[in-house]
């Protein structure tokens, strides 16, 4: 289960890097003739700064992963595990470990953000 609460976190960091570099990289922000060229300075530097957490992120979550044969590692606790939620959706019952539990709503939540900001 924590394999995909990486790959969750994965495109939650896309969502808040790439996507906003994609969307704000042309003439609504970036090269917009209606924006002081200071302004445009700020927001290529925060999308640039959104950017490169993003990267430092993603080489943090996967470096851990790829490397854990080189300390033993593992991606669940075998003495210690992550706390079940059970779960009852509409007759649908399931369980998940507390960190698809907390990330995959955030997760959803990024999601209809962006949809939300693609739709205004």
């Amino acid at each position: 289960m924590l394999i995909a609460a990486k790959i969750l976190l994965t495109l939650a960091t896309l969502g808040y890097s790439a996507i906003p570099a994609m969307f704000d990289s042309n003439e609504t922000h970036v090269t917009n003739p209606s924006f002081p060229g200071h302004a445009r300075f700020h927001i290529v530097w925060q999308v640039s700064s959104y950017v490169y957490v993003a990267l430092l992120a993603l080489y943090l979550i996967w470096s851990a992963v790829a490397s854990r044969d080189m300390y033993a590692g593992t991606l669940v606790s075998q003495v210690n595990p992550a706390p079940t939620f059970k779960w009852n959706l509409a007759g649908l019952k399931f369980q998940t470990d507390a960190n698809m539990s907390l990330f995959a709503p955030a997760l959803i939540l990024v999601g209809l953000g962006a949809w939300a900001l693609a739709q205004a």
